[in-house]
């Protein structure tokens, strides 16, 4: 259960399963995953693919492995794949894209977090004799170190469009596809259904206590459930885990807009202090700089007052607000924020 005397803002991955969501994982009928006879993974399989707009869905334990496996099924060992500077997939994947798919990344930096076309023209190109081609495109929305930045959709149509014309797959790390969809007030297979494959978790913002969902054509999954194995992920009477996923759709999807005029109310409580500078939040994280104090001695300083903040760099500080955090919660950072800055 959660501790109420802290106040969690490090990630959205720290919720707590609620009492609802333990009986629903308590009373999921369960089956071998591996002969694909779990009846409730095979519905949240298929749920998430109506959902998304693809024909075929594969449960993993993690949105990492659902990306590399993602990888994987999209490229050849020497590849490149090209993704932003600040991507999950090439930040915070320890390197699987190269220790266990064999490809690399082509990292594009960028402001926002998103590239067009335009910068990805002249980096996207063929193999050659002597050259590296690209064998996978991928994109994040939301995209987590800018602050939670919900990608254009009409750019990320446009850059699949091009990629495809190369004949190129486009994989999107959506792990909060589904904060961007609330936050454009879109369907999420507006957002999902465009992309080859696409990777959405649901042990963040939808409060499961694990799993992560990998989509596309029935072809892709077919070869993802190979790789899977292979890599580890086959998993044996897992209905109990995809109950809590399901529970996560029926009941958390409506209230992410919370946590999003959570993000917002702790943004402009920032916005007093001339040496804080957020980066303004579109969904449910908020990034802001100090140029006062260091990172983590705010983080330390707020810990003192029982709230919790990740340090990212020396000056920037992330927080993540979640079904954990209710109103009340919320008023008590900004009493400690406030406290500390001043």
């Amino acid at each position: 259960m959660t501790n109420d005397s802290i106040v969690d803002l490090r990630s959205d991955t720290v919720t707590q399963p609620t009492e609802a969501m333990r009986e629903a994982m308590a009373h999921a009928a369960v089956g071998d995953d591996v002969f694909s006879e779990d009846p409730t993974v095979n519905e949240l399989q298929q749920r998430c693919a109506e959902l998304t707009g693809h024909e075929a869905g594969l449960f993993m334990p993690t949105g990492s492995m659902a990306n590399e496996v993602a990888l994987d099924v999209h490229t050849n060992p020497g590849d490149e794949v090209v993704c932003d500077a600040h991507a999950h997939i090439h930040d915070y994947e320890l390197g699987a894209m190269a220790a266990y798919v064999g490809v690399m990344p082509r990292a594009v930096p960028t402001e926002q977090g998103f590239f067009r076309v335009e910068d990805i023209d002249g980096i996207v190109k063929a193999h050659s004799p002597v050259g590296t081609g690209t064998g996978l495109v991928s994109l994040e929305n939301t995209h987590n170190m800018r602050g939670g930045a919900v990608y254009p959709q009409d750019e990320a149509e446009r850059v699949i469009e091009y990629a495809h014309s190369k004949h190129i797959p486009v994989h999107l790390d959506g792990a909060r596809a589904w904060n961007a969809a609330a936050a454009s007030n879109a369907e999420l297979a507006e957002i999902t259904g465009p992309f080859d494959s696409a990777m959405l978790s649901f042990s963040k913002g939808l409060g499961a206590p694990i799993g992560s969902i990998l989509v596309g054509s029935k072809d892709v999954i077919d070869r993802a459930r190979y790789v899977r194995k292979r890599m580890g992920g086959g998993m044996r009477q897992v209905g109990v885990l995809a109950g809590a996923c399901l529970y996560a759709l029926d009941h958390h999807m409506e209230r992410l807009r919370d946590d999003h005029a959570n993000a917002q109310r702790l943004a402009d409580a920032l916005d007093e202090f001339d040496d804080v500078t957020p980066i303004p939040p579109e969904t449910n994280i908020l990034i802001f700089e100090l140029s006062n104090k260091p990172a983590a001695e705010f983080c330390d300083e707020l810990k003192a007052r029982n709230v919790l903040a990740l340090p990212i760099s020396q000056r920037k500080v992330r927080m993540v607000t979640h079904l954990d955090v209710p109103d009340g919660m919320i008023d008590r950072a900004i009493k400690a924020i406030q406290s500390v800055l001043s």
